[in-house]
């Protein structure tokens, strides 16, 4: 194995254990080909498409470093650089693709007091609002966390998931429960 291979294994292996200095030695050292994959999959993209190859490639390195753990390369028959511009592919194309959605399915913001019904003079309101949340937290910490999470940083349910490290059913199940038992709480109070 020459120093050069070394090199990259040694940096894939921080990637997979999520050192985001890794991800960025990574993508100054294979940069113009990155560049390059970026121009690749921009040709697929429409004419109205307002990113460059630059911006992708710089998309892709924020994205890296938000990496915390990566599966270990079971294949051998798959060397660790091709591994490296295998993720990155995949991350491009999830990054472009998002990025052509319109911006209002981008984002999801939701507010407590939608569908809570609660009036426009609310000053009241947020003293039983943190009531609830209280109660929430009393029954699992957590559901106060998603309560939060999803109405005042207008988090998806996807990146609650991530966030709380828990599975997307369960994150959604949470939600669901959330906003009902909110729903039925606050118009008890009412």
């Amino acid at each position: 194995m020459d120093a050069a291979t070394s090199d990259i294994s040694h940096l894939m292996d921080g990637l997979r254990q999520g050192d985001s200095r890794a991800a960025g030695q990574l993508v100054s050292l294979f940069y113009p080909e990155l560049r390059r994959l970026a121009s690749s999959q921009m040709r697929r993209e429409g004419p109205r498409h307002t990113w460059q190859p630059t911006v992708l490639v710089n998309q892709l390195y924020l994205e890296l470093i938000k990496i915390r753990a990566l599966r270990s390369n079971t294949s051998e028959a798959t060397d660790d650089r091709t591994a490296f511009f295998r993720l990155s592919a995949h991350i491009m194309k999830r990054l472009l693709i998002h990025h052509s959605r319109p911006l209002a399915k981008r984002m999801e913001i939701s507010n407590i007091a939608n569908g809570f019904d609660l009036p426009a003079d609310a000053s009241d309101d947020l003293k039983v609002v943190e009531d609830l949340l209280l109660d929430l937290e009393r029954i699992d910490p957590a559901f106060r966390a998603i309560a939060e999470m999803k109405a005042l940083e207008g988090l998806s349910i996807e990146e609650i998931a991530e966030r709380l490290n828990m599975p997307l059913r369960t994150a959604y199940r949470r939600w669901t429960f959330v906003r009902t038992w909110l729903a039925e709480h606050l118009r008890e109070v009412r």
